[in-house]
């Protein structure tokens, strides 16, 4: 089951929209997609507060008290990963829509193929990152640890210590090969940024990159090797702007 959310304060614009994801979703039923329909972004929030949680919102950008862009930057702050797909008719929105760390920008109205286009991929990513996992062995169990949960992991001593976004820290066993070697399921997926020898970093939760480290999520900072701050600037920046759903989060 996935859910889908919908926000626009603009009856029209809801009924319109609304319609194209409920073909959308009868189009598709092998992939069980339920659809909420909000006309405000504290609706939507309060329907979180509730319990929901969504895989994918698409959300208009300009309504009254509540932004698509604000209520976008609050769901992250409430720690939700759902690919956001924003829709406005003002362009250039565009740029703050990475502010909330957005799946997908476009312009109304969406061209039914486009948008229909956009929520596959999506989909896809959703998928994705529920089933992307690292096996993570510890001294008395096996822990699956889904790459999405993982804020950053770092070498410590003999063992590698994976810090998780709920705040929890895992660490394995004492490893006998290479940092590198112990970690390559994430340094295959382009979400994750080696830091020097010792730190890997998920950049979806980067928030910003100065001199010496990364800033995350929640307040912890990742150390950078010297000189590497304009690359690992450079790699967030092409995460972000290829969209992290065709980047494989």
């Amino acid at each position: 089951m996935l859910d889908l959310a919908l926000c626009d304060d603009e009856a029209e614009q809801l009924d319109i929209v609304g319609r194209l994801l409920r073909d959308y979703v009868q189009a598709r039923p092998e992939l069980a997609i339920r659809l909420s329909v909000f006309s405000s972004g504290r609706d939507l929030l309060a329907a979180e507060e509730e319990g929901a949680r969504f895989d994918i919102c698409v959300l208009d950008v300009v309504m009254p008290e509540l932004s698509g862009i604000e209520l976008g930057i609050e769901l992250r702050e409430r720690g939700s990963a759902s690919a956001i797909i924003y829709l406005t008719i003002y362009p250039e929105y565009a740029v703050d829509s990475y502010a909330a760390k957005a799946f997908y920008y476009l312009v109304k109205p969406p061209e039914p193929e486009r948008l229909y286009q956009v929520l596959d991929q999506a989909v896809a990513a959703m998928e994705k990152r529920r089933t992307a996992c690292i096996t993570v062995k510890m001294r008395n169990s096996l822990r699956l640890v889904r790459f999405d949960q993982i804020l950053y992991a770092e070498r410590a001593d003999r063992t590698i210590r994976y810090h998780l976004a709920n705040g929890e820290q895992l660490d394995s066993v004492t490893v006998r090969g290479s940092f590198q070697e112990e970690i390559s399921p994430l340094l295959a997926d382009p979400r994750f940024l080696l830091c020097g020898a010792s730190f890997v970093a998920n950049l979806f939760y980067v928030i910003a990159v100065d001199k010496s480290s990364l800033r995350l999520d929640g307040g912890a900072h990742v150390p950078l090797s010297r000189g590497s701050a304009a690359q690992a600037r450079q790699r967030w920046q092409d995460f972000w702007l290829a969209g992290p759903g065709r980047t494989g989060r």
